[in-house]
């Protein structure tokens, strides 16, 4: 059987190579009965009488099956060049994702500061600008390479921005414009 599996060059072949071992479903190919020494123990005196026999085995066309042997072999070199690639990726990756984070906690920090301030005055945000504008850089940067989603970029960006105006709104350097009144219905 294992010679027959060898010399089989594909899987498509494995079927023919099985009839040609299977038995012959011929109707009056004989078997002898099974017989056993005189002294045989009691049980075992039913098959000295001939009372089981051995057929043919018969092979069903509708059921085939295929033996495949899974042999556990070392990693394949596409697969080690793909761990080196993705192993250069994520440090590439955590620079930009540390850059980022980095520039966004100096303006957090700086807003924080700003914000609980009491005697603040409007030119203490240029400086904050500025490290929003190297914020903004970073992000985008990062948002370039794929290092971020350009959605994540974008709530990055605009949580710095609320920020800033929620501090500015505090302490009555910006005054948001009214909305607009709904139109009357006729």
């Amino acid at each position: 059987m294992a010679t027959a599996m060898a010399q089989c060059v594909s899987c498509w072949g494995l079927p023919s190579k099985l009839k040609s071992l299977s038995l012959p479903n011929t109707p009056n190919a004989a078997f002898k009965p099974l017989s056993f020494s005189s002294k045989a123990t009691a049980p075992l005196n039913l098959f000295s009488t001939g009372l089981v026999s051995v057929g043919p085995v018969q092979m069903r066309p509708t059921r085939r099956s295929i033996v495949c042997e899974a042999v556990t072999t070392k990693k394949a070199d596409s697969a080690a060049k793909r761990a080196r690639q993705a192993e250069k990726r994520r440090v590439y990756n955590k620079a930009y994702k540390s850059e980022v984070r980095t520039r966004m906690k100096k303006v957090l920090a700086a807003l924080e500061v700003l914000g609980k301030k009491s005697d603040a005055q409007a030119e203490e945000v240029v400086p904050i600008e500025k490290l929003i504008a190297e914020a903004y850089s970073a992000i985008d940067k990062a948002v370039k390479v794929g290092t971020l989603h350009r959605n994540t970029g974008a709530r990055r960006k605009s949580r710095l921005a609320r920020r800033k105006k929620a501090v500015e709104i505090q302490n009555g350097w910006y005054t948001p414009a009214p909305a607009p009144a709904p139109a009357p219905t006729a």
